[in-house]
């Protein structure tokens, strides 16, 4: 009875170790499924930036005031007949503390 007893005792143990920390063991199972919630966060992030893009690019193909509103923020551009005026902030000034 002694030696089933033991043997009955060792499998068990052999069957919880292959299940915390064997191949396809729960370990695993979790470090997958952290995996798999990153992935879907950054995939989260594309799509939202993705759309944003998307929407850009229709406002650029469907309006003017987009167009002129990139022209004017990246290129630095006027129309005719308005005045660019640059408001430059004194970085030389000490501030008191």
């Amino acid at each position: 009875m002694r030696p089933l007893l033991v043997a009955l005792l060792g499998l068990l143990l052999l069957l919880q170790y292959r299940l915390w920390l064997g191949e396809g063991g729960i370990r695993e199972r979790q470090g997958l499924e952290t995996q798999a919630r990153a992935g879907e966060e950054s995939n989260q992030r594309l799509r939202e930036r993705n759309d944003a893009l998307a929407h850009q690019v229709l406002e650029l193909q469907e309006g003017d005031e987009m167009l002129e509103a990139v022209a004017r923020e990246e290129l630095g551009l006027v129309r005719q007949g308005e005045e660019f005026i640059l408001f430059v902030e004194d970085d030389s000034e000490e501030k008191s503390p």
